[in-house]
């Protein structure tokens, strides 16, 4: 069975990693969503892919880091989207996971780079563990060091390792890490078969990201992955 994430929510029909973009993921029946974490001034996490808020709000200045989640919640992040969204925050990790049921795959990825949240790791893995959702889920990031110390947080969590650049076979690069990989995340416009192939024959799934258009999902099908990430709800609706 391939399965689909919703890339930040239903992105296309509500402001990304907002409540609303996930309850619009949910209402297409989403099987898998995926989401990203940063860290508030005071250690909080909230569901936002950006380092800045500037594309959310132009009157945002500085870093997620900048900001304490109280003053985070005072910003206006659906407005820049359209109208009926005016006056949506970013959401805290503990609201979208009282909102997206234990049933669906949850993809966390870590935003940990350029920006380094020391303790990141920590916060995450406490909050899943008080939401009671350390199953079901992938842990990815850019940060392979990242994904490292959630392993020795949480040894046999899922780990998905993220590539942006081609690198040379980064099936073999997978296992000499000695994290326990669950999956390789590559980016869609080099995933190729072999790669495929070779990642799954060391018991890698392969989620390429972010297939939008419907001849290159079908394509990538046809080469055998197992799913990927998706901003079209035609894609990540079963």
């Amino acid at each position: 069975m391939v399965l689909n994430f919703a890339h930040r929510g239903s992105l296309t029909e509500g402001p990304e990693n907002t409540l609303p973009a996930m309850k619009k993921a949910l209402e297409h029946g989403a099987k898998a969503i995926e989401l990203d974490v940063q860290l508030t001034k005071d250690q909080q996490l909230v569901v936002i892919h950006d380092h800045k808020l500037t594309r959310f709000n132009k009157n945002a200045k500085g870093l997620v880091k900048d900001y304490t989640l109280a003053e985070i919640k005072e910003i206006d992040v659906g407005s820049s989207f359209s109208d009926e969204f005016a006056g949506t925050t970013l959401a805290t990790l503990d609201e979208i996971l009282e909102v997206i049921p234990k049933e669906i795959v949850l993809n966390i990825e870590i935003k940990n780079i350029p920006v380094i949240y020391e303790g990141i790791e920590e916060t995450l893995w406490s909050c899943l563990k008080n939401h009671q959702r350390l199953d079901n889920l992938i842990i990815s990031s850019f940060d392979h060091v990242a994904l490292e110390k959630m392993q020795r947080l949480e040894p046999g969590i899922p780990l998905g390792l993220l590539f942006y650049y081609r690198i040379l076979k980064p099936w073999d690069y997978a296992r000499q890490t000695g994290l326990e990989i669950t999956s390789i995340h590559p980016h869609a416009g080099w995933t190729d078969k072999q790669l495929i192939d070779e990642c799954q024959k060391l018991g890698y799934q392969v989620y390429p990201f972010t297939v939008n258009k419907m001849a290159q999902y079908h394509q990538l099908v046809e080469l055998g992955v197992d799913g990927v990430f998706s901003n079209n709800p035609k894609i990540f609706t079963p």
